[in-house]
This record gives C-alpha cells, structure tokens and sequence, in this order.
C-alpha cells in the first residue's frame, strides 16, 4: 500500500490527540505516546495540557499525587512519566540494553556487574514500603561497606548507576519533598503497578503501543526512540519478524516502513495533514520518530531544535511538518522560522499562542515572528 507523508502526519496527529483535541485524562495522553518526557516537569505539563480542548495545567500534577502516574528513567535513559500498569514492558526492553556490563563504562565507573546486582537487592529491601530522599537512601545504602567506594555517583543527578535498578523495577521517583526528589520502589507504592515481563514477552507490548502512535516506523526507528540503537540487533529484528501478521508493509513515497495492520485502512482513508500547531519544548510528537527523521524536520534545521546538553527546543508544526522554533518572552511567543521557509500561517498561530497560554494559566499571548 502507498501512502504520502501528509496522510502519515495527519493519522500521528489525530492518533497523539493533537488534530482534533479531546479532552483525555493525563495518563491516557501518556499511555497513547509511550510515556513523555519528563527530565523537565514543565515540559511534561505542557505537553498532556496542549492535547487537550480545554487544557487542563495541574492534570499531571493531580494525576502524579493520586498514583495514576509514575516517573522513572526510561527510554533513552532519560525521566519520564509512564502509566505505572504499562511501565514494567518498557522497562523490561531497557534492561536488555545492560549498559553496565560494557569493560568501558565499568572502567570508568568503577563499578561492576556483580555490585549493580548487589545494589539492587540492596535499594530494593530499603525502599520496601519507603520513600526517601536521595540523601537518605545514598545514607542507607553506603552504611554497607560494599558500597561506600560508589557514594559520589549515587549523589549524582545523573543516575547513572541508579538508572539499571530503576529497569529492573525496584526503583522510581517518588513525590518531591519540597526541593527534593525522592524515591520509591513502584511494587510498594503503586497498586496498578504489574510484574514486569520478560523481554520477549515485553517487545510486543511496546512495539503495538510505539506503531499506535508513530507509525509507520522501521525497526530502526523504534529502536533509536527506544535506546538510542543500543538493543541487540538479532533480538530486535526477531522482536519484529514474531509479530506476523499483525504488522504490514507500507510505501511512503519510496520509504518502506511498517504498520499495525489494523490501523492500515485507517491510515488511507485519512486526508493529508492541514493545519498549525504550537508544541513545546522536548513533545514526543519529534521526539517519537527522533529528530534524525528528516522528512519532519530537515538535516539542515535539525541543530535549532535539537540543541546543546539533550535540549530540544519548542516547535512550530505546520501540515505536519516542522518549520520554526518558539519561545515565550513576556506575553509573546517569539517564532523563529527556518530560512529559506514560506509565509507562516499567523492567524492560526495566534489562535495556537491563545492555547499555549491557557495550558500556561496565563491570561493572553500574541505571535511575533522573529
């Protein structure tokens, strides 16, 4: 089957309730997307509030507090929020990536595979019924010898060391107490949280949900998404090929990609993309096929939005397509558009300012192009 890229945009926007909005709750907003990214909390706020007719600001917030949400390292290795009755299949996938047994990051790290195993059984008897903060659990954990040589990296932001404990279920953020964060184990806190299934049993699971959102991909795009290309490439493609029949082979203008089946005839009925939408800083909607994708965003354009230290910018879609970055100054959203890019569709985009305000709780925004 042939599709063009402007039916592909179309059916993702209309699939990550960007084009029409609803009103989803926050966590079906972070269940359809695969989890959002949440290393920065405001990011996170704004990109569930933006998807809703009405945003709703605090629903991460009030949905984080009554445990309909969790926030944990995940894909890519970075925070994000994920429904805790989902998150054990993702989890599962990024263990198998087991950075920990690479010689170089041992030799860097100082530690081994043997001690990451003995930590985790550590933390996970220590925040059994618990929530500490991260001074108190480092506290705990050096009190035993074993572990006292890992200090530094336990304090540091980075979690480097924490991040396998995380994947493999014993570990996630708990609520902050004011300025801190804190943590907890997921089977003692959260009561939708479910046993985390083996890898095999897990790839299903996350590639059904990945394609229900970001298809059509390749097994190389799922898994850039997932772990940056970090997953084993014979588990990977045996992950796809056992799926059969529930995958199909589309043509997007020369690009061969695959689908879920049952979203196929969905996906050629659909009218190609129209329209402008301002998403915010680190969205999945760029996030889920990954800024490498050049059809959504030129190589030429990628350094705007994909920027410094893991920093991606707010972005201005328009039928699809990424041409412009955004910032607030003030009541303003200052556009910076793409060079060599045609006229920006402005009234819509003041009708899109007015949003971002609403999701923002602020009274009003206007659109100037920089």
């Amino acid at each position: 089957m042939k599709v063009s890229w402007g039916q592909v945009f179309a059916w993702r926007m209309r699939r990550q309730y960007l084009d029409p909005r609803t009103q989803p709750t926050a966590s079906e907003i972070v269940g359809r997307l695969c989890g959002v990214q949440a290393q920065v909390w405001s990011a996170a706020e704004l990109a569930v509030a933006l998807r809703q007719s009405e945003p709703d600001r605090e629903s991460v917030n009030r949905e984080f507090a009554d445990l309909s949400l969790m926030k944990t390292w995940a894909m890519r290795g970075t925070l994000h929020l994920l429904k805790p009755s989902e998150a054990g299949a993702y989890l599962s996938l990024m263990e198998t990536t087991a950075f920990w047994l690479k010689p170089s990051w041992q030799r860097v790290s100082g530690v081994t595979p043997r001690q990451i195993d003995e930590l985790t059984d550590k933390v996970s008897d220590i925040l059994d019924g618990a929530v500490l903060t991260r001074d108190q659990l480092v506290t705990q954990v050096v009190a035993d010898r074993r572990f006292a040589g890992m200090e530094d990296r336990l304090r540091s932001g980075w979690g480097q060391v924490l991040k396998p404990l995380a994947w493999r279920g014993v570990l996630c953020h708990g609520p902050n107490q004011g300025n801190k964060i804190t943590f907890t184990r997921p089977e003692s806190q959260f009561p939708d949280w479910r046993k985390r299934p083996e890898p095999d049993e897990a790839a299903p699971v996350v590639i059904e949900a990945y394609l229900g959102a970001y298809g059509p991909a390749t097994p190389e795009v799922f898994d850039r998404w997932l772990s940056l290309n970090a997953s084993s490439k014979p588990r990977l493609r045996q992950w796809f090929g056992d799926m059969g029949g529930k995958l199909t082979e589309v043509d997007v203008e020369g690009r061969r990609a695959l689908m879920l089946t049952e979203h196929v005839d969905e996906l050629a009925g659909v009218a190609e993309c129209e329209g402008a939408r301002l998403l915010g800083g680190f969205d999945q909607y760029v996030l889920g096929p990954g800024t490498k994708d050049e059809v959504l965003l030129p190589k030429e354009h990628r350094a705007a939005v994909s920027r410094t230290s893991g920093w991606i910018s707010p972005i201005v879609v328009v039928d699809g397509r990424i041409v412009a970055v955004w910032e607030v100054s003030g009541d303003e959203v200052v556009v910076s558009s793409f060079p060599g890019g045609g006229p920006l569709p402005l009234e819509e985009l003041e009708k899109e300012a007015a949003h971002v305000a609403r999701a923002s709780g602020l009274s009003r925004m206007t659109v100037r192009v920089a």
